[in-house]
């Protein structure tokens, strides 16, 4: 599975504000700056960061954005669910309809358990672990 831009400059924009915990709000323009992605870009992630309460906004000459949980609490795996959806490697994984061979496929296992390896590792990963990171 390769993550979509979406995921990477999410992760990116989530780590970014965590960067700043505690200080309040962020301009979502500074994110950009620092993170060299457009703010029109970061404005579609956080409508569905937003809405899996990781981000909150105020409003004003003041205003910006923030996380809503501490950084020990958001893991790397929850926002690219958020910002993708389920995660697995193949459409089958999670809805074995869509493949004819679906229900006697031998490499089903396979894709499955890498699948299950994938998301465990993202959800192991916190926010707070990669501000840690040198």
């Amino acid at each position: 599975m390769k993550l979509s831009t979406r995921s990477r400059y999410g992760t990116r924009m989530m780590l970014d504000l965590a960067q700043h915990y505690g200080e309040g709000p962020v301009r979502i323009g500074d994110i950009a700056k620092r993170q060299d992605i457009s703010v029109k870009y970061l404005e579609q992630l956080i409508i569905p960061l937003k809405g899996a309460k990781f981000i909150k906004s105020v409003r004003g000459p003041r205003g910006g954005h923030m996380i809503a949980k501490p950084p020990h609490e958001i893991s790397i795996g929850a926002i690219v669910k958020a910002l993708e959806g389920e995660l697995a490697i193949l459409h089958c994984i999670n809805d074995p309809d869509v493949c004819q061979r679906g229900s006697y496929c031998p490499m089903r296992g396979v894709w499955e358990s890498a699948s299950l390896a994938m998301v465990e590792k993202l959800d192991s990963i916190t926010l707070s672990d990669m501000l840690k990171q040198p």
